[in-house]
């Protein structure tokens, strides 16, 4: 595997570490607009120190080009997250998880209209192996109502959108910096637009413990798997790097187990496997073409 595969991959690793963070911060009485307000204007602040030190002329943009930017902020970052906490609300957990990750589907679909990027069979069967796995591992069942469909198959659009947006101004010669941090600044101001400016910062400073998950739900759970997952755009395709950073749930489903004693069933075990296998197959078949 190459430092592009091991970006996309630890970024799914980190993002499947949210959920330890988030049920922490609810339990704090933060509200889901807080928690995302927080999250993505910490790692804000992070990418704009790193642009500061490493390349100020990366916070600039063109004027035409800031569609591009609102996309990944508001369509993709804010967009996703409303709608998946929402699924959430509307059925289990564990389907809402499945809908999301129909996430690599809309990726290389919209890779292919959008950038003519190739689907070849090797594609179809990790993103097969991807899909069955991320389902097994999140649990079959449940009832779905027609509303909360709608809002999980959004959450999976959203998803895949960040993937494009952010190819669209790589294409353009912007770096992931530039992305992100413009990315996470605007997710952040919608998010207070809908929840308070100053309520989810006075909560983030009224304890020590309250402090300390604000900066890792900002920190390792926002800036740096957005941070490697934009970079591994940089060395492999979009419908790839999908697929690589799709062991989240089985990170989150690890991390179930170890911390919250959750239950790790024989399909679960199934559904892990196949992911690994997915992540396999894709990247035997980039060893052949090199």
């Amino acid at each position: 595997m190459d430092k592009y595969t091991f970006s996309a991959i630890g970024a799914g690793l980190l993002w499947g570490a949210c959920g330890l963070f988030t049920r922490s911060l609810t339990a704090l009485g933060f509200a889901t607009w807080g928690i995302v307000a927080v999250r993505c204007g910490i790692a804000a602040l992070a990418f704009l120190l790193l642009a500061l030190i490493t390349d100020r002329g990366a916070l600039k943009i063109k004027p035409r080009d800031a569609w591009i930017f609102v996309g990944v902020g508001i369509v993709s970052m804010l967009f996703f997250t409303y709608c998946y906490f929402t699924a959430i609300e509307l059925m289990e957990m564990s389907t809402a998880s499945i809908l999301l990750y129909t996430a690599p589907c809309f990726v290389m679909l919209f890779s292919r209209i959008f950038f003519g990027d190739r689907i070849g069979v090797r594609g179809i069967v990790s993103l097969v192996l991807c899909i069955g796995g991320v389902a097994l591992v999140s649990g079959i069942g449940g009832a779905i109502s027609a509303q909360g469909f709608a809002f999980g198959m959004c959450s999976g659009i959203g998803y895949a959108l960040f993937s494009i947006f952010s190819r669209a101004a790589l294409n353009r010669g912007y770096k992931s910096v530039t992305i992100n941090f413009y990315g996470c600044a605007i997710a952040s101001v919608g998010a207070m637009c809908f929840g308070g400016f100053a309520a989810p910062w006075r909560m983030a400073v009224s304890s020590g413990s309250a402090a300390l998950l604000t900066l890792g739900v900002g920190i390792l759970v926002c800036f740096l798997p957005y941070l490697l997952y934009t970079y591994s755009l940089t060395g492999t395709s979009n419908g790839m790097a999908s697929i690589m950073a799709s062991v989240e749930p089985v990170m989150a489903t690890v991390l179930g187990v170890i911390v919250y004693r959750d239950r790790l069933t024989v399909l679960s075990v199934c559904g892990i496997v196949l992911v690994l296998t997915a992540i396999v197959v894709m990247n035997s078949g980039k060893r052949k073409s090199e």
